[in-house]
Order: C-alpha cells, then structure tokens, then sequence
C-alpha cells in the first residue's frame, strides 16, 4: 500500500513507520524536515509545512495514496485543511484522536468506544472531541474514509512516561530518585492506569490501515495491563536499584498550587483510574497481541536514557518545587500533630 504520515516523528508515529517499512509498504512523511534524523530508513520524505496547503498540493498533484494518517491535529480547521488536500486522494483517512476524550468524571472505570466523550477539565481534550465531532459528520454526509484512533499513555525508549513532572519532561524525577530525593505521586497511588509500548501500539494501528471495517469507527489502541500509579513508580525504582520515597499528594492540591499543566493533565486524565476493553480493536483486527509488558518496556526505556545523555535535561525549577511542596506538607503535618 501506499500511505502519508503527515507528521512521522513523533513517538507513536516512529513505530509505526518502522513496521510499516518492514512489511513493504511504500511510506510517505509530510513534515517541515527538522527531525529527518528520527525517519524509518527507507521511507520518502516531502518536505513542506503542512500549513503551507499550496506548496503541498504541489508535492501531493501526482500522488494518492491508500491512507493518509493525520498525527499533529489538534482542531478542527486543521483538520478541514486536510480535507481539502485529500479528499479525493486517499482511500481511508485516520486522524489520531485521545483517550483523554473520553467521559471525566467516569460513570464505570471500564472504558470502550461506547463510553461517553466528555472531559470538562482539559481543553486539549474538548479540542479532540470537536476534531471527531466534525470528521464523523464528514464521514455521515460526504462519504468521506474516517477512522478515529484513541491512543492513550504511549512510550517509546526515548522517555520515561510518568504522572507528575515539570515542563522539561521526566528526566529530573529520575535525578531526584537516584540523588535519594523523595518524589511526589499524585493521590494515594492506587488509581488504575494503563502504559502502552509504541511497539505494541503499532501492530494495532497497522492492522487498521486499509481495513474495510475500521471505516466510519473510532478504535481505542492500549496495552491489557492495568497498573497502580504506585506500581509504576516502583517498577522504575527497581530498574535504577534505588528504594521508592514516595510522597502522596492530592490531585486536586497539585492542580490548585502547581505552575504546571496538572488541572487537565492529572484531573482531567492520569488521575482518574481507567481500564481499557480492547474488544473492538480485538475483533476488527484479530492478530493483535501485546507483548511488552511495562516492567519489560521500562527497563529498556530508562536503560535508553541513561545511555544518552542528549535526553537527560535538568528541570530545576521542577526539582526546587518538589522540595519546597514536600517541605511545607512536612511542616504542616508537623504542626497539626503538635496542635492535637
């Protein structure tokens, strides 16, 4: 088949690629070239913004493909430039939607297409929403190919995914566990989440492209395996051989009192425990298995990143707000047990 990846550097979209090329498939990539270092080798490369419509109706003229896959969407109107470009250009377009999506506060932890889409904590989230909303309407009155895909906490080797950390990514939190620092988990730890490795990711999404049946739906792409927040921390923990200090802090006081995006981050997804049913992905694409398991997966992440010294950027201001937040709840701790 031929298929466009409009974006294919990102950490979902790289797995995908790379399986893409292994089975044959001819691979185009439309991005601004900055990141040409990261492209599956053997793919081909059209260089252009994708705002530029002009200058990639020009790149596409002689060109169609058998799927267009849209990974850097986030509106609406991004999403009608791309249907003007490809409208009669590709057999099937997927745009990559969010589980964040989906219905906050859930009415049932279990979590399928069928639950609702509702999240009034995050904009990102309502914006994703909209993009389905107006591509399903596409789909309704002109025919138009859509597939929705819900990705939801996806990883690669590149960082370690994790709930609470500042603007720089997750780097300074492993600092802080090897310097023998306490680090903040948000809640009491014990809400469900799901980590999904890109590789497994990708066979999903693979199966998806040129699938007949996968027109007109929205599909949900994660892992099977449902971990506590506390879990997740420890498997991390053990993988550095260092003891886990954990310090529990609400969600909602992180949300009120951090410069940080954690109001729609953590209350509006990572906070709110969530079991994936992964029936429909099951059925319309039977040979998908997922085989790294988190405690797997995480190893060769953190032993990626150790490795690399280009990925470990220091958070400091990240690094002074974790200390001061826990010294002042040790101090407040303190002073209502004095006061009994």
């Amino acid at each position: 088949m031929k298929i466009l990846f409009i974006g294919g550097t990102g950490t979902i979209s790289t797995a995908i690629s790379k399986l893409l090329i292994t089975q044959g498939h001819d691979l185009y990539l439309l991005n601004r070239g900055k990141r040409n270092d990261v492209l599956a080798e053997g793919s081909q490369a059209l260089v252009a913004d994708v705002n530029d419509e002009a200058k990639v109706a020009a790149l596409i003229k002689d060109l169609s493909f058998d799927c267009v896959v849209d990974f850097i969407a986030f509106l609406p109107e991004h999403l009608k430039r791309d249907y003007r470009l490809f409208r009669y250009k590709t057999k099937q377009f997927i745009f990559i939607s969010s589980a964040s999506a989906y219905q906050k506060p859930l009415s049932d932890y279990r979590v399928s297409e069928a639950t609702p889409l509702a999240n009034p904590y995050w904009q990102y989230s309502r914006d994703k929403i909209a993009c389905e909303d107006y591509l399903m309407k596409l789909y309704r009155e002109d025919g138009f190919p859509v597939t929705i895909v819900r990705p939801s906490h996806t990883y690669d080797e590149r960082s370690v995914p994790l709930g609470v950390h500042g603007k720089k990514g997750t780097w300074q939190v492993l600092k802080r566990m090897m310097e023998g620092k306490p680090i903040i988990i948000h809640g009491d730890g014990t809400s469900l989440w799901t980590m999904t490795h890109n590789s497994d990711f990708a066979k999903g999404f693979v199966g998806l492209i040129g699938n007949i049946h996968a027109l007109g739906e929205a599909v949900q792409i994660t892992s099977d395996e449902t971990l506590t927040w506390n879990q997740i921390y420890q498997c991390i923990a053990q993988t550095l051989n260092v003891p886990l200090k954990a310090v529990h802090i609400s969600s909602d006081f992180l949300a009120a009192v951090g410069p940080y995006d954690f109001h729609g981050g953590l209350l509006g997804d990572k906070a709110v425990s969530i079991v994936f049913d992964n029936t429909k992905l099951k059925r319309l694409v039977p040979e998908f298995v997922v085989t790294k398991r988190f405690d797997q997966g995480i190893k060769d992440t953190i032993n990626y990143v150790l490795a690399h010294p280009e990925l470990q950027q220091p958070d400091e201001e990240f690094d002074k707000w974790c200390d001061n937040l826990i010294e002042q709840r040790e101090r407040i701790i303190k002073e209502i047990k004095n006061n009994i």
